[in-house]
C-alpha cells in the first residue's frame, strides 16, 4: 500500500483531462486527487493497494486521457509523505 504521484505531460490542460481521469478513477475505486500544475502538466496523487495489479490500471487511465487530450508521457514516483487526501473518492483540485 503506497501513495503515488503521477505527472501527465502533453496536451492535458483545457481538454477535460482532469474530469475524465477523476471519473475513471472513481469508477475503478481509487482514492486521490488530480490538479493542473503551472507548467502545463497535470499531477495525480493516487493510493495504490496492490502495485502489481493497480499500477498498470492507473497508468492506462492516465495515458488514455480524454478524447481531446494527447498524453505524451506519464512519469511517476512513490511518495514518502502521506498527502492530505480524503479516503472517499477521487477529487479535482483547483
Amino acid at each position: 500500500m503506497q501513495w503515488y504521484r503521477f505527472i501527465s505531460v502533453g496536451k492535458v490542460q483545457h481538454v477535460y483531462y482532469r474530469k475524465f481521469v477523476s471519473q475513471a478513477m472513481m469508477r475503478a475505486g481509487f482514492n486521490g486527487y488530480i490538479r493542473n500544475l503551472p507548467d502545463g502538466t497535470v499531477e495525480s496523487v493516487v493510493f495504490i493497494e496492490d502495485e502489481a495489479q493497480e499500477l498498470p490500471e492507473v497508468l492506462q487511465i492516465l495515458k488514455e486521457g480524454s478524447p481531446m487530450s494527447e498524453v505524451e508521457e506519464v512519469r511517476y514516483e512513490t511518495m514518502r509523505e502521506v498527502p492530505e487526501v480524503e479516503f472517499d473518492g477521487f477529487t479535482i483540485r483547483y
